[in-house]
């Protein structure tokens, strides 16, 4: 079996100069952390990560709570943060609070009571994941950082402007020349929801057009909300449909269009449509679809970086809050 020891025979150097290239390799040089790295790989050695633990009094755990396995969104922001704590020699461990299936109370205040000192480094938070259990988040007692926006500021917290980027997205149709628009909003238990929704309202009548509410179908952020949104504007509205059709999510977008398709409509000519969100989601989709927000893998970037920052002790003191702006891609689809 390999063992440092060996390493440091084989690379000629001592123990210490193998651990720091291990454990800090930008205290030593180059040529150095080759030759080490070369002899690590050409005998297979593995640190043993209980021995790191018990040495440093860290366990180089990151736990990531994310609200839903399956959404896009989520994917990529796991994969960035993955990567990026992996560079910082940090593994992950993902705990999906399952929203979408109804359980997330009950899975989130299980996986936060597991989640101590003793197993964990840090933890980063995705928005909907600790749902109607942001008070929990103050009994925290390890570094943490919530991707999103909080009501009270108890820990570190970087989000996109859900308000500008709604706005934004109102302001534009409204300048595009249309004048009734249609809103598939999130569930109203989401303050990210209602913030949308309002922002979206402000923008579109400032800037000329009609803010109609009877208009307005809230979904549940899932795609078969976006379906079953657009059936009812067509059985309730369909001798007078809007000019367009906002969604306030990328997934109630995709059921949306698919229900469009299977009416027979034509976008934009018979109806356009926009989306919050869907930054990666639709580069595929055809039409392409006018959206707005931010690239998932941004907020992965900053959180892991901020929640470093606690954990390696450069930061200390207040929470910090980071609002990340959206930015508004016109396609095809309005």
């Amino acid at each position: 079996m390999s063992t440092i020891s060996k390493v440091a025979e084989r690379a000629g150097v001592s123990r210490t100069t193998v651990s720091h290239v291990l454990n800090h390799a930008d205290r030593v040089s180059k040529p150095l952390r080759d030759k080490v790295m070369a002899a690590v790989e050409e005998l297979g050695y593995a640190p043993n990560p209980q021995a790191r633990s018990l040495r440093t009094g860290r366990t180089n755990l990151i736990a990531v709570l994310i609200p839903d396995i399956l959404n896009p969104f989520y994917v990529k922001l796991v994969q960035v943060i993955q990567t990026e704590l992996e560079k910082a020699g940090l593994e992950t461990m993902i705990f999906n609070t399952d929203v979408p299936g109804g359980r997330s109370v009950e899975h989130g205040r299980e996986y936060l009571r597991q989640i101590s000192p003793k197993r964990f480094d840090g933890i980063l938070i995705a928005d909907f994941a600790v749902h109607r259990m942001h008070e929990d988040l103050e009994r925290l007692t390890i570094p943490a950082v919530f991707i999103g926006q909080l009501p009270s500021q108890v820990i570190d917290s970087v989000g996109i402007d859900d308000a500008g980027g709604a706005y934004l997205m109102g302001k534009y149709l409204a300048e595009a020349g249309h004048r009734r628009v249609a809103q598939i909003t999130g569930p109203s238990f989401f303050d990210q929801a209602v913030i949308r929704r309002t922002a979206f309202d402000e923008g579109f009548g400032q800037h000329g057009g009609i803010v109609d509410t009877t208009l307005h179908y809230e979904g549940s952020y899932l795609t078969p909300s976006g379906y079953e949104g657009v059936e009812w504007l067509l059985r309730e509205h369909g001798g007078n449909l809007p000019d367009a059709i906002f969604f306030s999510s990328s997934l109630m977008a995709q059921g949306g269009l698919a229900a469009l398709y299977d009416h027979k409509l034509r976008i934009p000519d018979d109806i356009a449509v926009a989306s919050f969100g869907g930054w990666e989601h639709f580069d595929y989709f055809r039409p392409r679809v006018t959206r707005v927000g931010n690239d998932p893998a941004l907020l992965a970037t900053r959180s892991v970086a901020m929640l470093l920052d606690r954990v390696e002790g450069r930061v200390d003191g207040t929470p910090r809050n980071e609002i990340l702006p959206c930015i508004l891609r016109q396609f095809d689809t309005a």
